[in-house]
């Protein structure tokens, strides 16, 4: 099956429009997640095969940037349907290098194909403005135009969506680009460059390439200077790094970086509704996720039985391969994040938590953890200042709404934060008081393309998704026009 799944699937770095091989045919493995066998072998790019990519996308730029709104509209449609049209053997797929579900996988490709269609129409929009000077005599003329080659950086998590939400901007805004997809989960990337492909991109527009070492083959393209934007999604850790980096050229940037997202469930809270989105916003993506729940707090009123509803429901979740139907909950992506959910767990009981489901891996072949429920995780535990990115739902005890408001904001990040309350003035209160740039009240899922996605503090810089993303990629200029 497996065979039949990566078959047709390219293998090669895609550059300039042709799929090439990469320096001295160097490949590395792709494993599947839930049984650790290897699925394929892909190309490894050098420094030398990545640079190739980015000139090939300055060399298409002045042609691209120079195409009409509707050609740009025209080959994001295109795509949109195709990934429609593909839908089963693209979940299927990403399934297979990632471990996500069938179901959550399906939900993956819609999710990022609704990008294309939102850029598509953002396209349409790009404005300028025409007004006279105030003094008089002059005219003022502002134009937007694209920042120019791009190099988008993309997770593992969430293989396509990520890829979208970055190369869907770009090409409404006219600006040609190289992607770099994340090392485990490179095929749904590949997968993605040949449907581009057939919608029309040309040349040379959108380039990938797929390589094991990414600081090596990623900081020569920041600091030659060629390209002029910068997208990151991925860790806080990486993004000062590429920060760094980018300030020797002063690049555009956007970075999406790491997350700690309180959960804030009051007394007043619709009981039920709160556990099911706590259930909802932890699990999402196996708890693989920046915007997963990662701090828990719950009214000391409510949390006893809050912990004893979440941890019947946690327990009941069927854990295996995703290939199969009806499996709820599929493999972390690899040994390293299995052994980072094993030693925070650890290290919250050692401190005194309560494990109520869970706290164990699944034996056997594959990098399996069971559903997680955690009561009385302290403030001192690791857990509650990194990212678990698991299938762990920490829960914490509070007394008041001040206490609350301060233990979510006790943390360096600021991506998401979630409040389940039925008082209205509270939930305003709350929410303008949340150092976060996304806030879901009373709703567990935040993300969506019409929206702008994207966090404050060490959580990141920029917007995508919404308006706001096709921003990141346009650049402002202004003509000053003398009447006489």
């Amino acid at each position: 099956m497996t065979q039949s799944v990566t078959g047709s699937v390219p293998r090669q770095l895609f550059v300039g429009g042709r799929w090439v091989d990469a320096e001295a045919g160097a490949t590395f493995p792709v494993l599947n997640p839930a049984t650790g066998e290897e699925i394929a072998q892909v190309a490894d790019a050098s420094p030398a095969d990545a640079m190739a990519a980015l000139d090939a996308a300055v060399e298409a730029q002045p042609a691209f940037a120079a195409t009409t709104a509707l050609e740009r509209h025209e080959i994001l449609m295109t795509a949109f349907r195709l990934l429609h049209e593909r839908i089963e053997d693209l979940a299927l797929l990403m399934t297979t290098e990632m471990g996500k579900p069938l179901k959550d996988s399906r939900g993956e490709i819609t999710y990022a194909a609704e990008f294309f269609r939102h850029f598509a129409a953002e396209a349409l929009r790009i404005d300028g403005g025409y007004q006279a000077a105030p003094q008089g005599g002059a005219r003022f003329l502002v134009a937007r135009q694209p920042v120019g080659p791009s190099l988008l950086i993309t997770p593992w998590n969430f293989p396509m969506a990520m890829g979208t939400r970055k190369i869907g901007p770009a090409i409404a805004a006219g600006c040609t680009s190289v992607v770099k997809p994340a090392h485990q989960t490179p095929l749904s990337m590949l997968a993605l460059m040949d449907v581009l492909r057939e919608a029309g991109v040309p040349d040379g527009v959108v380039n990938c390439f797929t390589a094991t070492d990414a600081g090596g083959t990623t900081e020569p393209l920041i600091r030659s200077g060629k390209a002029r934007k910068l997208s990151f999604t991925g860790s806080t850790r990486v993004g000062r790094i590429l920060l760094e980096q980018s300030a020797e050229k002063v690049l555009r940037t956007s970075m999406e970086l790491g997350g700690n997202a309180p959960f804030v469930v009051f007394e007043d809270a619709d009981l039920e509704e709160a556990v099911a989105g706590a259930l909802q916003a932890k699990m999402r993506n196996m708890g693989e996720a920046c915007t997963a729940a990662n701090r828990i707090y719950v009214h000391e009123s409510l949390i006893e039985e809050f912990g004893a509803r979440m941890a019947e429901q946690m327990g009941a979740l069927t854990v295996g391969d995703g290939t199969h139907e009806g499996v709820d909950v599929g493999p972390l992506v690899d040994e390293a994040g299995l052994e980072k959910v094993r030693s925070l767990v650890a290290d919250a009981v050692g401190r005194g938590a309560t494990v109520l489901t869970g706290g164990e891996q699944v034996e056997g072949p594959g990098f399996f953890y069971r559903p997680t429920v955690l009561t009385g995780v302290p403030t001192d535990a690791r857990m509650a200042g990194e990212e678990i990115f698991g299938p762990v739902a920490p829960l914490t005890p509070f007394s008041t709404e001040e206490e609350a408001v301060r233990l979510a904001n006790d943390t360096e990040f600021g991506l998401v934060s979630y409040v389940f309350t039925n008082d209205l003035r509270r939930a305003l209160r709350v929410a303008e008081a949340l150092e976060s740039g996304m806030v879901g009240l009373n709703q567990a899922v935040v993300s969506n393309p019409y929206a702008p996605f994207g966090g404050i503090k060490q959580s990141g810089l920029g917007r995508e998704g919404g308006a706001e993303g096709i921003e990141e990629f346009l650049e402002t200029k202004y003509v000053g026009i003398a009447l006489s």
